[in-house]
């Protein structure tokens, strides 16, 4: 963490714990089960960690309330895609029969959960990326859409790289928005892409642990950058063999999550100097962020502040403000219908709001970079980039 918010951050963190948005003990305000759906196991399981311990941060400042009802959370194990995803939030909606949801990790487990969630009339406040949804009446996001990160990215990387640009990925439904993201728009203002055809390499996920092949494939076509869109484990393997590769000495460029939190950790040198596009970074100098990371820092010392916890940490705040709204008798459609009237959210990233249409947020960008900072390395904020909708 940027050591100028350390001494502010820790200072903050007994401010939030302040009353639930619903307030009160009212003793008529009756348990509500929320259900939580994060990858417990498989490679992205330590964003799943944070999107558990983010929303159960928000909880704990709140007295275990949303909207002042005590809360009862169910939580499931969303695997590594929809496969697993699918049984585990079918369990949570028709067993457990929870009153909303949130978490998600996968785009492809955002997709097939949809359809369920959207069935039950249940809303699902998703805390991670998300493909596009043709149906997102109960489908709401406090992250982004997986193509947005690419998007906001392009203009940057046209006018800081002369030459072609390489670009690869997971083969899975959140890799494909990724890159599709990145080469639209890259594209559109006159970059060129260096893959064969101009369509981006995708590797097997889960199991590739070594690039190396892949990335001699870059080396040969010429590229003067690469672009990858990697995250979790497979994001700590693909930095790692990027810096032993033929391509080590071209620039790296990336959605945020390519060198968020733990990832960053693992890659240690590895990652120095990569480029990234995120919603969030840890040194940013607001009084939501530091409050934020003031009651992290207090919980988990040992766990580095992600986008990740921030928007589970916003998707409770979300629906602590949302059940509020909904009255004493509240109920799922109450729910989801007071999400769409809540307006601006107080984010540690900065203020958002809901988009009407697309259910995800309208937010800042930031351009950051891995350099050193204090004793470690630290994704640091080199620039505001556009807003995103």
């Amino acid at each position: 963490m940027n050591r100028r918010l350390v001494a502010a951050a820790l200072a903050g963190a007994v401010v939030v714990t302040v009353a639930a948005c619903g307030g009160g003990d009212d003793p008529d305000r009756q348990p509500l089960r929320i259900g939580m759906l994060v990858a417990l196991t498989g490679p992205y399981q330590s964003v799943g960690a944070d999107l558990r311990n983010g929303f159960q941060l928000y909880l704990k400042a709140h007295g275990g309330k949303l909207g002042g009802h005590p809360v009862q959370l169910r939580t499931a194990d969303e695997g590594d895609g929809a496969d697993t995803a699918l049984p585990a939030a079918t369990k949570l909606v028709k067993d457990d029969k929870v009153i909303a949801m949130t978490g998600v990790v996968g785009a492809g487990s955002a997709a097939a959960v949809a359809p369920l969630v959207t069935e039950a009339k249940i809303a699902l406040v998703g805390a991670n990326g998300r493909p596009e949804l043709k149906d997102a009446r109960y489908v709401w996001h406090t992250s982004y859409r997986d193509d947005e990160p690419g998007a906001v990215l392009a203009p940057f990387i046209r006018k800081k790289v002369k030459g072609s640009i390489y670009v690869l990925g997971p083969d899975e439904v959140g890799g494909y928005a990724e890159a599709r993201g990145f080469v639209d728009a890259f594209t559109k203002i006159g970059g060129k892409v260096a893959n064969l055809g101009g369509t981006p390499q995708f590797t097997p996920f889960p199991g590739t642990t070594d690039f190396t092949p892949f990335l001699a494939q870059a080396k040969s076509t010429g590229a003067t950058a690469v672009y990858a869109s990697f995250a979790g484990q497979t994001a700590v393997d693909f930095v790692k063999s990027y810096a032993k590769s033929a391509v080590a000495g071209l620039p790296l460029f990336g959605p945020g999550f390519l060198t968020e939190g733990p990832a960053l950790t693992a890659e240690g040198a590895a990652a120095h100097d990569v480029t990234t596009a995120l919603n969030y970074a840890p040194d940013l100098d607001n009084p939501a962020n530091r409050r934020f990371v003031g009651a992290w820092r207090a919980a988990y010392s040992d766990k580095p502040v992600t986008t990740y916890a921030v928007a589970a940490w916003d998707a409770a705040l979300v629906l602590d403000r949302a059940i509020a709204a909904a009255g004493k008798n509240v109920t799922a459609d109450r729910i989801n219908k007071a999400i769409g009237g809540l307006g601006q959210i107080d984010s540690p990233r900065g203020p958002w709001q809901f988009d009407q249409k697309s259910h995800s947020p309208v937010q800042p960008w930031y351009l950051r970079q891995v350099r050193p900072d204090g004793r470690g390395l630290s994704n640091v904020v080199l620039q505001d980039l556009p807003l995103s909708s």
